[in-house]
């Protein structure tokens, strides 16, 4: 019987070490660092990362990488928590993305896009004249928005498959709204948003046929932080898309059918969808960085707010434990309340981090050998 219940343990114990475990990254925008938080204590810090102003930082395979405001791509060990290598490749950048083979940024400052290995070799600068930002993949194509010439670049891979990809222009729309800031992707429908045009715009990737589709935004407010779109504001049924300058949340369905414009405390910059996508939180700009709402993604509704002692720079969902993650920027601490319970108004702050100057969370899954 011993030894029967010493094996089940072992069992038990070499599953637990299998299992997959969530290892937290923060932007520390003034020190230029990032935190580490694991097992719930603040463990680590990686310093000399550049301007983190409006650092992003991505996965791939155990691959991380970040880009920096002043156009630095860095690539570091998410595991072994230190820096890799490093490249610059313009003097401001905003935006990039990490295919199987490659790296594309999105540079502001030079006006290229630039494809690097994934160990931060250059391998091809393309010239657009433009600001570029909204940066995609969708199977051989990379496509981006032009933001000073208002068009959107589709590039094709004609190396596909190959280790060193080779992009050529496949498809160049004009006129496509004034002023692209940033884009998402939901399948094959790539999802542009216009600065200073009511509208949103959807190129089809399959038929590359572009629409416009109108936003009632009605009377603009100034806007002290442009609203960030991105896959987490994308349901199964449902696209969440804040309004530029307005305080509206709009709700389309897949074939862009309207379905309702929720008011929300103020102009919304990030609307970020729960695991399970029952819930929508939406973070603010302006005198209402300090609230966070949460939507009900069923019946539309506002069922909390939240306000924080600071201002909320980001927030971000748990894949790994219920808990939603909020970084308070100007009190130097990130929180994580506990949303177990399946009443919004019952979620409660479960662990408060002493981070300086947080902005950017970022999630990294990695399984325990």
């Amino acid at each position: 019987m011993k030894k029967i219940l010493m094996i089940t343990i072992l069992c038990l114990l070499g599953i637990s070490s299998m299992q997959a475990r969530e290892k937290i990254f923060v932007v520390e925008r003034e020190s230029s660092a990032l935190g580490v938080i694991e097992h719930n204590l603040v463990s680590n810090t990686i310093k000399n990362m550049h301007n983190f102003n409006h650092a992003v930082v991505k996965f791939r395979d155990n691959d991380g990488y970040v880009i920096t405001r002043d156009g630095y791509v860095i690539k570091f060990d998410p595991i072994a928590e230190k820096k890799l290598k490093e490249y610059q490749t313009s003097k401001s950048a905003i935006g990039f993305i990490i295919g199987k083979n490659f790296l594309a940024v999105a540079n502001y400052d030079n006006k290229t896009v630039e494809i690097l290995d994934r160990d931060l070799n250059p391998i091809q600068s393309i010239k657009t004249d433009s600001r570029n930002v909204g940066i995609k993949l969708y199977k051989d194509y990379l496509i981006f928005a032009c933001m000073d010439s208002d068009e959107l670049w589709v590039m094709k891979d004609e190396a596909s498959g190959k280790k060193i990809p080779h992009f050529t222009l496949y498809k160049k729309i004009k006129n496509i709204g004034k002023v692209p800031f940033d884009a998402m992707i939901n399948k094959n429908l790539y999802v542009v948003g216009l600065f200073n045009s009511p509208d949103i715009g959807v190129l089809n990737l399959d038929n590359m046929k572009y629409k416009k589709i109108p936003l009632a935004l009605g009377k603009k407010e100034r806007i002290l932080k442009v609203p960030h779109f991105g896959f987490w504001s994308i349901s199964k049924g449902k696209f969440f898309i804040p309004a530029v300058g307005n305080k509206k949340v709009f709700v389309f369905d897949h074939q862009f059918n309207f379905i309702k414009a929720i008011k929300t405390k103020g102009n919304p910059v990030f609307t970020s969808l729960s695991p399970n996508k029952k819930w929508l939180a939406v973070t603010f700009s302006g005198r209402d960085f300090p609230f966070v709402q949460i939507i009900n993604t069923k019946n539309l509704k506002i069922v909390r707010t939240f306000k924080f002692p600071g201002w909320i720079l980001h927030l971000r969902w748990s894949k790994q434990s219920k808990h939603l993650y909020f970084s308070v920027n100007t009190k130097n601490m990130v929180l994580a309340y506990n949303v177990s319970n399946k009443d919004p108004k019952k979620w409660w702050k479960h662990f408060e981090w002493p981070i300086p100057k947080p902005s950017g969370i970022f999630l990294f899954d990695f399984k325990d050998k």
